[in-house]
């Protein structure tokens, strides 16, 4: 007989959108209780300005391709001064495209932090990352890679700076990021890539030793499979918790050794992650290491 995993609601928000924006993931309140995915905290608002004369030279625009060794507090930032790494080297953060603000609204001048303008980044991100990285839209929420973005300083922005910058990065485990290891490119195309930066966890979700791990770590369950979730208004827990069990429980039988007695889990969103555009939960199976 099928066994599911203990489902008990955690309500804990990700933050990279990861809002990083997050992240952004990036954010996954799961029906099984356990870790949630990381999410990028909220980007300060500002008010439209009056243009300033430029003060400075203008900072260049940072250089596609670059690599970076940041922390996770660094990519949940909006800016950063980091210098690049050699991609040879141990790094955590790959900038995988480079984009121009556009900061004039009906003549008006935006401050680089306005929400408008880094709503901007927000959406081209991520947008960018699906094609950088390849697989399908279930590899990619299957998966703990993520993008991220900086932009200008005011001061730099001030100085006649305009451009966004898009990176890429893993989730090592809650708050914790994973070195970047071989090309990134298209890396999800390939069960290689996807098995190495894939979403598992430490114990079975719901459990006290559950922690949300890139499966390239050690890990004993892994995220198999994504149950999209209809709907303008949040369903209500109970909705989306039915709607998801059926299709778990096929998904674990399909992956188990027998049919006959297995185990499986299902994550659902909360109302707040919904209202965040997470309109998905995900399938849990047993893995090995």
């Amino acid at each position: 007989m099928s066994r599911p995993a203990t489902r008990s609601l955690t309500s804990r928000a990700l933050a990279v959108g990861l809002a990083v924006g997050v992240v952004a993931g990036l954010v996954v309140l799961a029906g099984c209780s356990g870790g949630d995915d990381p999410t990028a905290e909220p980007t300060p608002s500002a008010s439209a300005s009056t243009p300033a004369p430029p003060t400075a030279t203008p900072v260049p625009a940072p250089e596609d391709r670059a690599c970076y060794r940041l922390a996770y507090d660094e990519v949940v930032a909006p800016t950063t001064d980091r210098t690049p790494v050699e991609c040879g080297s141990r790094h955590t953060s790959m900038t995988f495209a480079v984009g121009r603000l556009d900061t004039v609204v009906d003549g008006h001048l935006l401050a680089v932090d306005a929400d408008r303008v880094q709503a901007q980044v927000a959406t081209a991100c991520p947008e960018r990352l699906a094609a950088f990285v390849g697989g399908t839209r279930e590899d990619r929420r299957l998966s703990m890679l993520r993008a991220v973005w900086f932009t200008p300083t005011v001061e730099q922005s001030d100085a006649g700076a305009a451009w966004y910058r898009c990176d890429v990065v893993a989730l090592a485990a809650q708050d914790r990021l994973a070195p970047l290891t071989g090309r990134l490119a298209g890396v999800l195309d390939e069960p290689a890539g996807r098995d190495r930066y894939g979403m598992c966890g430490t114990a079975q979700p719901g459990t006290p030793g559950f922690e949300r791990v890139v499966c390239s770590a050690d890990h004993s369950w892994r995220a198999i499979a994504v149950v999209p979730l209809a709907g303008d208004a949040y369903p209500g827990e109970e909705q989306v918790r039915a709607a998801g069990e059926d299709r778990c429980r096929d998904a674990g039988a399909a992956v188990a050794e027998s049919t006959l007695d297995y185990q499986w889990g299902y994550e659902w969103p909360s109302a707040e992650q919904w209202a965040g555009g997470q309109r998905y939960g995900r399938c849990w199976a047993p893995s090995g290491p």
